[in-house]
């Protein structure tokens, strides 16, 4: 009788261990077992830069349908699971990590913001899930290791090429820089277009900055005025930028304001109205381009969502899409196969443009600088890379 139970015991206890050892396979696993792709995706749906999330998140999902309707990938349907991080530091690595642990995700999309991607990155080395962000541009995001990608270019090239858009399309000769020192995004673009412009020729007029969620601005703005520049370099979002270019007004200050892809959103006019006109920024992809990629894209996103596709919704689409195309290429959702297809993403036709995927894993790609004319968006110029 002992030797009976003890066999039924043993018996049940290879059970259970084999049913939590297959819960609990490695997210690159899944793919042999699971009648579904499981990918992740982590953005700002709520909280202070919201219509980034918003926008990023419909883009993708859009091209997780585009997908499933064309047989999925790997003759599997994907199933993507969204996690708002709130738009707040902490959340990130919190809901990172459920993708990961909870869900089984095998990759992981986002985010917008630099400094929420920062914090998530790591968490995703450290499991060997590959990570593509859609709009981080700090450099560092990519530094944390072989398994972080992006498909944007990156502050570097941006703050250059607005570095010389400043001097040899606008002329300008001494501009002021109004800084988030709260943010990773603001700081590094400050930087790069700060190098550029003084290796041009130009000179700084003035330095400030503020912080995120700051709703006055009146004395950094007023120093500024005294420095007289003839522009106003702001890398910031939109949330203050919007503040800052009313504010600006309603002290006489008439140059130019212009700033980065943080602007790019759909509640920066209404915030900052008529006191943006005329000002630019650069950004990744203009719905007005006439190219067949673009205005399918704009056409089909229009029909599903009643709205315009911004940069950031183009940017969750490409994300999605060139995550696919390298889990074709691999063959399988294997971390590590799917991390060397995405390496190896030379001119990828994506409605952001072509896009290749260089040694330090940031998208080679040209950028777009748009112009605020009506109270719309309206393109300007491309500048290649």
């Amino acid at each position: 009788m002992k030797i009976w139970r003890g066999q039924i015991l043993s018996a049940a206890v290879l059970a259970v261990s084999l049913f939590l050892s297959g819960c609990n396979k490695p997210p690159g696993e899944s793919f042999a077992t699971s009648d579904v792709i499981k990918v992740g995706e982590f953005a700002s749906m709520t909280g202070s830069e919201a219509t980034f999330g918003q926008s990023s998140h419909q883009g993708t999902q859009l091209a997780i349908d585009d997908l499933n309707a064309a047989d999925g990938v790997l003759g599997k349907k994907l199933e993507l699971h969204m996690e708002d991080d709130q738009s707040q530091a902490g959340q990130p690595a919190t809901v990172v990590r459920k993708l990961i642990s909870s869900d089984g995700v095998v990759a992981i999309l986002g985010e917008v913001a630099s400094s929420r991607s920062l914090e998530a990155a790591p968490i995703c080395q450290e499991n060997k899930i590959p990570m593509i962000s859609p709009a981080s541009t700090n450099p560092k995001v990519t530094e944390a290791g072989d398994y972080i990608f992006r498909v944007c270019f990156i502050d570097p090239f941006q703050g250059t090429v607005m570095a010389n858009f400043s001097r040899k399309t606008l002329k300008l000769q001494n501009v002021a820089v109004l800084t988030d020192a709260k943010s990773d995004y603001s700081l590094g673009l400050a930087k790069f277009f700060k190098e550029g412009f003084v290796a041009d020729g130009g000179k700084i007029a003035a330095e400030q900055n503020y912080s995120s969620g700051d709703k006055d601005f009146s004395a950094e703005l007023t120093a500024i005025k005294a420095a007289n520049p003839d522009g106003i370099f702001v890398p910031g979002y939109y949330t203050e930028v919007g503040l800052i270019a009313l504010q600006a007004k309603q002290l006489g200050i008439t140059v130019p304001l212009f700033g980065g892809d943080g602007w790019e959103s759909s509640a920066l006019v209404p915030i900052g109205g008529a006191a943006l006109e005329g000002d630019y920024f650069s950004t990744h992809y203009s719905p007005q381009d006439t190219s067949p990629a673009v205005q399918n894209f704009v056409k089909e996103f229009k029909a599903k969502y009643n709205s315009t596709p911004d940069a950031m919704a183009a940017l969750g689409y490409d994300s999605a899409m060139i995550l696919a195309a390298a889990m074709k290429t691999a063959g399988t959702t294997d971390g590590a196969k799917v991390r060397d297809a995405l390496a190896a993403t030379k001119n990828f036709a994506g409605v952001t443009g072509k896009i290749t995927i260089d040694a330090n894993r940031n998208a080679s790609k040209a950028a777009v600088i748009l112009t605020i004319n009506n109270g719309q968006f309206q393109y300007v110029q491309t500048v290649q890379p």
